[in-house]
This record gives C-alpha cells, structure tokens and sequence, in this order.
C-alpha cells in the first residue's frame, strides 16, 4: 500500500495511492495524522473518498509525506560505500542528528539556495523511515513492527554551514531544504536490496542499494528508541549512498536552474528544481 498527502483547494488530504489513481481518506489532513490512529491500516484500505487520477495530480500539489512530524532524525555516515569515499571508518554506533518540521518540502517542490548559503550546496539521497507505533527502548523485532513504511528523502546539505563545526546539525536543517516522499509505501512495497539514485539534469551521481547500510532500519530505530520514544509519523533518514558532490574531484555543488531526481525502487521519485533565494 502507498500513502500520500496532496494540497487540495487550499488544505491538505491523505490519500492512498492505487494503480488508476488516488483515493482521499477522508477526514486526515496528511499521513501522519493517519498514522495517529492505531486502526491506520483498515481505514486506509477501506476509503472510498474522492478519486482523482494519477495523471491529474500535478508535481506541485504533493505535500511532505508528514506535514509535522513531532521528530525528525538523521544518521550520517552509513552506507558503506559512502564511508570509504569520504576517507571514514565505519562507526560502531550510529551516528544521529536532527532536523525540523520547517526545513520539509514536498516532492514536487523547488529546493530554494540561501542566498547566504548558497556556494557549497550537496546532494544526498537517501531511505526514509516513517514510524506507525509508538516506540521506547525496543529490541530490533518490536522496532520493525512499528515501522510504518518508508519515503524517499533528499537530505540537501549546505557543506560550507556544516563544517564550521563538529556538529552538523547548522548545515543539515536549512528552511525549506529537504524534499520528502512522494508516497509512504508500506515495508512489503520495498525490495531489501532496492536501487536509491540520485541524478542532476540527467547526469547520475548516486547510485547503490539500501541493503549497503551499516546499520538497517529496525536497527536504527531500536538505537534511538532506547534515547527517546517514537512516535506515529515520526520520521528517521537512515544516510545517504556514495556519489554525494562535496567528495568529488573537484568538488560538485548545486547551482540555480539544475533539476534533481532522487528515486528508489518500490517507492517512487523526488523532482526538485534548484531556484535562487531572494
């Protein structure tokens, strides 16, 4: 099953994205909302709402998948292919950080460059976890039954912000910076090993397998869990594959007018067009 959130006539709805179309579910103004409910499940494959055909949908109309999740957290540093290029060891923890409900922008819609921020811009595609159970201080098992499914996320990374310090959470959480979505898809939607690329005006520049990641998402989210609780709708990126620009030679960042697909298999594809901040 795919879940979605769409704008609407000025408000937004959740959806379940079905073959011909996209079927409101009536009465939950996004996925997350959704997710609050412990019966998400059923009343998704029981809506009935109105329909509207996939091609009518236009790229601008897909809001994040959770509009405000309560948390969002980030690990770095995870794919194995991505630790050699950037000359690391592989951790033995995972290694978190944070972002906000206000740095969330939908599949469709335009990565903004800071005009104060706007010289070392990155790329990084990367699987998202989106939660459908609370849960606190859980083994692996429990950890994976409260994973709702996954969504695509780009984790656009203002390099030059993010090294000013040890801690990256400066470059990492930028107004309006990171796309998410365009659909939840539920576990069984996603291969193990499914292919996540990212590509800049055609050009790929990521390309790797999920099943590369140090540590997998239910071991991600039973680490955080013994931290803190998760709740419905929280989400958690669990890292990004090799390819980013900053590990380039030279070095590659995002410029005004250059279009970014992030895609992965079994989910569906980000399509964000970089535009110049006032």
């Amino acid at each position: 099953m795919k879940l979605a959130t769409l704008r609407r006539d000025g408000d937004t709805v959740a959806i379940r994205l079905d073959d011909e179309g996209a079927v409101e579910i009536a009465g939950f103004a996004d996925v997350g909302a959704l997710l609050a409910d412990p019966d998400w499940r059923a009343i998704a494959e029981g809506a009935a709402g109105r329909f509207l055909p996939v091609g009518d949908i236009p790229d601008d109309a897909w809001a994040p998948v959770v509009l405000e999740p309560r948390k969002i957290v980030c690990v770095g540093v995870n794919y194995r292919e991505h630790i050699r290029e950037m000359g690391r060891e592989e951790p033995d923890f995972p290694t978190l950080f944070t972002k906000y409900p206000e740095s969330l922008i939908g599949a469709g819609d335009a990565i903004v460059l800071p005009p104060h921020a706007a010289e070392m811009v990155d790329w990084e595609g990367e699987l998202a976890v989106v939660i459908g159970t609370r849960v606190r201080r859980a083994d692996e098992a429990t950890a994976a039954a409260a994973i709702a499914g996954y969504t695509v996320l780009n984790d656009v990374s203002m390099r030059d912000w993010q090294n000013r310090t040890l801690q990256w959470l400066q470059g990492k959480s930028f107004e309006n910076s990171t796309p998410v979505g365009p659909v939840l898809a539920t576990v069984d939607e996603v291969p193990a090993s499914a292919r996540i690329t990212t590509t800049v005006d055609g050009e790929l520049m990521q390309d790797g397998r999920i099943d590369d990641l140090v540590f997998g998402p239910a071991e991600i989210v039973a680490y955080i869990s013994q931290i803190f609780p998760l709740d419905p709708g929280d989400v958690v990126a669990t890292g990004t594959p090799g390819g980013v620009g900053h590990a380039r030679t030279p070095a590659r960042y995002l410029a005004a007018g250059q279009i970014v697909v992030t895609s992965i298999e079994g989910i569906g594809s980000l399509r964000n067009t970089v535009v110049a901040g006032a």
